[in-house]
């Protein structure tokens, strides 16, 4: 029964990992894989000493800092909010209205950004021209887009992770609540003293599971949001986008795929480092 699993792996995650050796060479469609010249380190040295990873990594892991520690701690404070709610149905109400948000496309994502902050038309310009006030070409100042970026992925993502804190909180036992009321702790103390520390195994686990991806940046994000604008791309390019643009615009497979290497192993790295962390200090907390 486990053979056609076994199957989908060996086809779909291992065999694939052949495409490794692109890397390593410069990409020759005429000599297809094993017919490129073999370049050794040449790709990996050009994009250390060219800065162009520097900047993709800079970008890349920042944002993901920013999406990992904003997006728990949001997701943490409104799973403890829903929990303290005693009606019901305005209960279910609010987490099916932040849980849509999760359902909706990126590509509709990047059209609801449009319609905001286009110069010609957009929600804010138009705003601003009834203000009275000068437009703003958001387009053409990627500095915006650092926080534009992080509010539309904590927006989509808030009510899924919500979700996930909260099954956490209704696992807990209601004798520890008990005990703390018949002590006379307050709703506050419960949450500060019982809750949030009972939360620490399934925040510990959802942050080694992102640490895996922290070079992987959201590239259905970035690419719906921002495309192929040059001008932003200082502030909004990271390593997912560039591979993209590697692989589709400039076909550098070679360039493209020491990339994507250098991604997943620098996040296998980090995930092993700090699991190591964890398991010398707290094993129960430990991925493996």
């Amino acid at each position: 029964m486990i053979l056609p699993v076994l199957l989908y792996f060996l086809i779909f995650n291992y065999i694939p990992m052949i495409g490794i050796y692109y890397a390593f060479t410069r990409f020759d469609f005429n000599g297809g894989l094993f017919g490129s010249p073999f370049v050794g380190w040449d790709n990996f040295k050009f994009l250390f000493q060219s800065g162009t990873l520097t900047q993709l990594i800079k970008n890349t892991v920042l944002y993901n800092i920013a999406f990992i520690v904003l997006g728990n701690v949001l997701q943490i404070l409104t799973a403890v909010f829903l929990s303290q709610i005693p009606g019901k149905l305005y209960k279910r109400t609010a987490q099916t209205v932040m849980f849509l948000p999760h359902f909706i496309s990126w590509v509709l994502v990047g059209a609801f950004s449009y319609q905001m902050f286009n110069s010609d038309n957009g929600v804010v310009n138009t705003l601003l021209k009834e203000l009275a006030h000068p437009t703003y070409d958001f387009y053409l100042q990627p500095e915006p887009w650092k926080y534009i970026i992080i509010g539309f992925y904590i927006w989509k993502t808030l009510g899924y992770g919500a979700v996930i804190y909260l099954a956490a909180i209704m696992s807990i036992s209601d004798e520890y609540y008990e005990a703390a009321r018949i002590d006379g702790a307050n709703v506050f103390q419960q949450i500060r003293h019982i809750t949030l520390p009972l939360l620490v195994p399934t925040f510990v686990l959802l942050i080694l599971f992102s640490l895996g991806g922290i070079l992987k940046g959201q590239f259905d994000l970035f690419y719906q949001i921002i495309g192929g604008n040059g001008m932003l791309y200082n502030a909004t390019d990271i390593l997912d986008t560039y591979v993209f643009r590697s692989l589709t615009v400039n076909f550098d497979i070679g360039m493209g795929t020491a990339a994507g290497l250098f991604q997943s192993f620098f996040g296998f790295l980090l995930v092993i480092v700090v699991n190591f962390i964890i398991k010398k200090t707290r094993e129960d907390y430990a991925l493996f």
